[in-house]
């Protein structure tokens, strides 16, 4: 985000002046536009609000914007005599479109995470920066000879890095597949998008579990699909609901994340992922597997796949390398059909001609590095750490407040409070006093749950980060 130049001769309020001016002229700021209050702009640039009170005068003065009590300032209609009539209503197109915007939980989390670096970020899923493989990655790049070729590559991905992966899930899985079953994508998000767009329908109906992070992705919404939920209990889902929803509702997909739920943290027992697969298997209705957290078992006991179980071709896989490895590398992978990995393969050519041949290259290289290994081990130990930190801080802060069953994987507590609390004001709190943590309501969840990951914040933030999280809560 631009900031005023504090080394700049040019007063700050000029500054500020020119930048909303350039905006206005690049129409990036159309008429009509609302600007943020003067509060929220100070807080964004890191100045002094009666510096903006300073610049929105002057904006004022020369015509360009207008403020009205009660609705904030915007940008003005007209524009040194310019007509509002030649400039498209921006607004009424971005409020349009059948692709929906993120829930507005999730948009001030976001907007609170990227504006103030000094927040205790326990929202994010990513991991923190020093649990990347950043050293294994720099050696790749200064060591080993990249002779790819630079210009479109195979629309399933590169295939070295395909043969990498179905290696990888054989050995650390026992999952079986071949590269003309996989399709590379650029996460999970991107194989759940493509499900949903190419494989459903409007007015499909599918289940998802309750809570679940899927709730959380408008994309469903987005696709015009239904959506049916199955409750998760301390052990998973149960297998019979999924019954119950297809005589009622005859849902046409089941999408699952059955080992370390998120946000739950919950693994679906063996017996109970048998039996999903049968119920499956007799209905004819396929399982979305989104399998994020299996190597951050913190014992190096990974809990079986659906994927591994499956002998009728039930199941569509979809894996990742943003929560073991590099988020910024953006490397995921659908296991499928080749039937269904066409479909899809032709359907993300047409949106982006496939992946970057660098990321998938330096993928593959970090995949059969030796030291991959390693890293996972280092992984699962600096998670394992995390956890058990924020444990022993909500235990000593909040005690009998709040409950919570620490999983043996994965990257998140998901926590009951004891209590009636509102998920808005406890959100605004706890941003206040420097921490931020995602609502359960955002995972479809009843009211009273929170989801705190212990990924991103540093292993010192944590007990700093619940005791700010216990006076939000205190004053909720």
């Amino acid at each position: 985000m631009w900031k005023p130049d504090r080394s700049e001769p040019m007063p700050l309020y000029r500054q500020i002046v020119e930048h909303i001016e350039r905006g206005i002229t690049y129409a990036q700021l159309p008429p009509g536009s609302a600007l943020p209050s003067e509060r929220k702009l100070a807080e964004q640039l890191g100045v002094n609000r009666s510096t903006v009170v300073q610049a929105y005068e002057e904006l004022r003065a020369s015509g360009l914007v207008e403020s009205t009590v009660g609705s904030g300032t915007r940008v003005s209609l007209t524009k040194w005599g310019v007509s509002p009539l030649h400039t498209p209503n921006w607004r009424l197109y971005t409020e349009g479109g059948t692709f929906l915007p993120n829930l507005p939980f999730m948009r001030r989390i976001r907007e609170v995470t990227h504006y103030d670096a000094s927040i205790i970020n326990m929202a994010s899923g990513e991991l923190a920066s020093d649990l990347f493989p950043n050293r294994i990655v720099s050696r790749i790049l200064r060591e080993e000879s990249f002779d790819e070729h630079l210009g479109y590559d195979d629309p399933q991905g590169y295939l070295p890095l395909r043969q990498a992966l179905v290696n990888k899930l054989r050995q650390d899985q026992n999952l079986l597949t071949s590269e003309s079953s996989m399709l590379i994508t650029s996460g999970s998000q991107q194989s759940l998008y493509l499900i949903t767009q190419c494989l459903l329908s409007p007015g499909d109906a599918v289940a998802i579990e309750d809570p679940s992070y899927t709730y959380s992705l408008p994309m469903f919404q987005s696709a015009g699909l239904r959506i049916f939920r199955l409750p998760v209990h301390a052990d998973g889902i149960d297998p019979e609901d999924i019954i119950t929803l297809y005589k009622n509702h005859r849902i046409r997909m089941v999408f699952l994340n059955p080992n370390y739920q998120n946000p739950t943290g919950t693994t679906l027992s063996d017996v109970k992922k048998r039996r999903v697969l049968s119920i499956a298997a007799d209905l004819r209705i396929p399982i979305v597997e989104d399998d994020p957290f299996s190597l951050t078992d913190f014992r190096g006991s990974i809990p079986t796949s659906l994927k591994a179980l499956d002998k009728d071709g039930i199941v569509l896989y979809i894996g990742s390398l943003s929560k073991t490895a590099a988020s910024g590398l953006r490397i995921g992978w659908l296991v499928a059909p080749q039937s269904v990995v066409e479909r899809l393969s032709d359907a993300r050519q047409q949106m982006d001609f496939g992946l970057s041949i660098l990321a998938q290259w330096t993928a593959e290289r970090l995949l059969a590095s030796e030291e991959f290994d390693t890293h996972i081990k280092e992984l699962r130990q600096a998670l394992q750490q995390k956890q058990l930190l924020m444990v022993e801080a909500l235990t000593h802060t909040l005690q009998d407040r709040i409950s919570f069953v620490p999983p043996l994987g994965g990257l998140n507590l998901w926590c009951k409070i004891n209590s009636a609390i509102d998920d808005c004001k406890l959100l605004e709190d706890a941003i206040k006093r420097g921490v931020v943590f995602v609502p359960g309501s955002v995972y479809g969840s009843e009211p009273g749950h929170v989801r705190l990951s212990y990924a991103k914040p540093r292993p010192e933030e944590i007990a700093i980060g619940i005791s700010a999280f216990a006076e939000a809560l205190a004053h909720s």
